[in-house]
């Protein structure tokens, strides 16, 4: 069973946690097995990989050896760390030489997504998604990532995101491998971007459901009400996480960054037009929503109307016999008085004004 918790931004209730499966349903523990390093100086778990004159040559090598290979300029390095503490993260000051300032913002949780700009690399955050479709529940996975000229360092905070898809996609293109970590960081917002986009996907199915709901034949007030606020909430986190991508993708694609070679620049345009396509969706089912919770009041208004028209009409229906009686029990003498005529008449009246205020009712559709 999946038992992950909704992650959370901007300093708001919740935070990345340890799920037992991740959003895919494998096991963290096992995934892209074959990249896991059995020597790490690190405390948590670490894969590696090794690229060199385009192909794959290495896998699951010491992490202590990767400052070696760093000496060949024709090598391509990928490391990721999992769920790694501030002593782990030394080893990347003591290998690649990181800045503590991108350190520290790496171990600390709910960063917003944005790339910074140090001397000589990059350091992004960004998340993974995964929407509960029958809770409306979106999960999220903080990654952050070191980007230099030789290396793409990976760091999960959670188990959400599966890395091990990540390794397929970068499997699935092996005509990439030559442009590097160009090509390796492309593989990662791929993943990440289309991540958004399933849930945007999902969340559309599930306002249109509520939509169904709305105008079905069977009244569900409570049940819309409940999950357009779950889905308004969801799409509020969703939001937090695709619109600052634009501005990560487009930082990482600035050419005087020297980091997306010419023959990648089309497969990265692609991931920018995913990231805008799921920012114009996510806004529009976020004004969908709002209008489904104000229709839906609108519909409980007009049916308390509805209501009170009704026992409006039925109320001036009793009112008419109640005054006949009223009028004939008095204890004076009237015309008919202790009369079987005065009956007559006085139960006349009443069927005749019950009648024709029930027709007239209905003709004016109260009744």
């Amino acid at each position: 069973m999946d038992t992950q918790q909704s992650g959370a931004l901007g300093g708001q209730p919740g935070g990345p946690s340890t799920s037992v499966v991740t959003f895919h349903g494998r096991d963290p523990d096992t995934v892209a097995g074959s990249a896991i390093c059995t020597e790490t100086p690190t405390r948590c778990q670490a894969r590696t990989r090794l690229y060199r004159s385009g192909r794959l040559v290495s896998e699951g090598f010491p992490v202590s050896e990767i400052s070696d290979h760093l000496g060949d300029s024709g090598v391509t390095i990928w490391l990721d760390l999992r769920d790694p503490d501030h002593e782990d993260l030394m080893v990347l000051r003591d290998e690649f030489g990181l800045h503590p300032v991108a350190l520290e913002d790496a171990v600390f949780e709910r960063e917003r997504p944005k790339v910074d700009r140090y001397n000589g690399y990059l350091s992004m955050t960004a998340y993974g998604v995964r929407l509960d479709t029958d809770s409306g529940e979106l999960a999220t996975s903080e990654l952050s990532a070191f980007i230099t000229p030789q290396a793409l360092i990976t760091i999960r905070k959670d188990d959400g995101l599966d890395i091990g898809k990540v390794v397929e996609r970068w499997d699935s293109s092996p005509d990439l491998i030559p442009h590097g970590v160009g090509f390796l960081l492309y593989g990662l917002l791929d993943y990440l971007v289309d991540g958004h986009f399933e849930a945007v996907q999902s969340l559309d199915d599930a306002v249109e459901g509520v939509e169904d709901d709305l105008f079905g034949n069977v009244r569900r007030d409570m049940r819309v009400q409940r999950r357009s606020f779950e889905l308004r909430k969801s799409l509020v986190l969703l939001r937090r996480v695709v619109l600052p991508m634009r501005e990560v993708v487009n930082t990482i694609m600035r050419r005087d960054i020297h980091l997306v070679s010419p023959d990648l620049l089309p497969y990265y345009q692609d991931v920018y037009d995913h990231v805008l396509r799921a920012t114009e969706w996510t806004e529009s089912l976020r004004d969908l929503v709002t209008t489904i919770l104000e229709t839906n009041l609108t519909i409980q208004g007009n049916r308390m109307n509805i209501i009170t028209k009704k026992v409006t009409s039925w109320a001036a229906i009793v009112a008419v016999p109640t005054f006949v009686t009223g009028f004939y029990g008095m204890n004076v003498p009237y015309p008919g008085f202790s009369n079987h005529a005065g009956f007559v008449v006085s139960c006349s009246i009443m069927v005749i004004g019950v009648v024709g205020l029930y027709f007239l009712f209905r003709r004016l559709d109260w009744l």
